[in-house]
């Protein structure tokens, strides 16, 4: 049985507690869960726009059949092999951006904190372009990212000294390593030929143009397999932004749940970049605008995530639709919002400072 208790008033945003039966209590913001569905309806409106705006467009009304397998003719070729694998890839890689930003930064205490900044990005380009070069037609550039980005983070493990205990160090080493990635990508760019390295410059930038329904399956099981490993780790993050003191006072392991937060946000990353690509941005700006929405403590796990897929799934839709350029990569799209949501926290942070 489910039932919820009469919300209480405290000095921040108003909290409930959802019941499940008797023993399963799980405490909720009001103004979260207000966030989290409107933001989930406009990942409605952006997925149908993706689906039926444009010279190949599916008509509105067709969706439901469409969705349900039992359309045919173009609306089927359109749905099955054009739009909807890379709506299906937008939303999970997004999802994945963003949740795996909310646990980084949440475990650093840096707004500006995502895994692009210890290198991961910058290791899954370097290694799509050493594929590219040394291993062309014989090894997929996605498995290459998913190997770069892991090497990227075995060298900021061992390059610290405590592992991903210390997120000082971690911001630290990975500057270094992101630095060694980018010069290695930036070199194959260069020597490969002109052709090969106009895709892998795409790749490298993020981009969500020709992928599949198994690139798809993918992303969705490296996505649900860490929803539940994040609801875990969701009460001892939010008791760790307290300070390491407080939360061991408490009963929690701040170490362990470092450890495993960092851990579980560079499986969601290096899941997302091996569909595509390192996408910049997403896990930065996804959790601050969580955090500004709800105005509510705590990580905002479930909303960055939703947000984190409208971002990408709104980027994704303005690269396929704007007439301006012929199918950028949505990773410049998101390269130009970010850029400018970086620029304006730092003005606003300017202006909180006395003259």
């Amino acid at each position: 049985m489910t039932s919820t208790q009469p919300l209480t008033r405290r000095s921040g945003p108003r909290r409930g507690t959802l019941r499940i039966g008797t023993r399963v209590a799980v405490p909720f913001h009001v103004s979260a869960v207000v966030v989290g569905l409107a933001t989930l309806v406009l990942l409605g409106v952006a997925a149908a726009a993706t689906l039926t705006m444009g010279r190949l467009g599916i008509e509105l009304a067709d969706i439901p059949s469409v969705l349900l397998g039992e359309a045919t003719g173009k609306d089927a070729f359109v749905f099955d092999r054009l739009r909807g694998p890379r709506l299906a890839v937008a939303i999970a890689t997004g999802a994945a951006f963003g949740l795996s930003g909310a646990l980084f930064q949440s475990v650093t205490r840096n707004p500006l904190g995502s895994p692009d900044v210890i290198g991961l990005g910058a290791g899954a380009g370097a290694g799509a372009a050493t594929v590219a070069l040394f291993l062309p037609d014989v090894v997929p550039a996605s498995v290459g990212a998913l190997l770069g980005a892991l090497l990227a983070m075995g060298l900021v493990y061992v390059s610290t000294g405590t592992g991903f205990r210390s997120p000082g160090r971690l911001v630290v080493a990975g500057i270094g390593v992101a630095a060694m990635a980018t010069a290695v990508t930036q070199y194959v760019v260069y020597a490969v030929e002109r052709d090969k390295a106009s895709s892998l410059a795409a790749y490298v930038n993020g981009s969500l143009a020709a992928r599949s329904w198994d690139d798809a399956t993918v992303i969705w099981i490296v996505l649900l397999g860490c929803l539940p490993l994040a609801a875990l780790l969701a009460r001892p993050l939010t008791i760790g932004e307290m300070g390491d003191d407080l939360s061991t006072g408490l009963g929690a392991n701040p170490g362990r749940t470092k450890t495993a937060a960092v851990l579980l946000s560079i499986a969601l990353s290096a899941g997302a970049v091996s569909v595509a690509g390192p996408i910049a941005f997403i896990s930065l700006t996804a959790p601050q605008i969580a955090k500004r929405l709800t105005r509510s403590t705590g990580p905002q796990l479930a909303v960055s995530t939703l947000l984190g897929a409208l971002l990408l799934v709104a980027a994704d839709l303005a690269a396929q639709q704007l007439p301006l350029f012929d199918d950028l990569p949505v990773g410049i799209y998101t390269m130009a919002v970010g850029g400018a949501y970086l620029g304006f926290l730092l003005v606003r942070e300017w202006r909180r400072q006395p003259a």
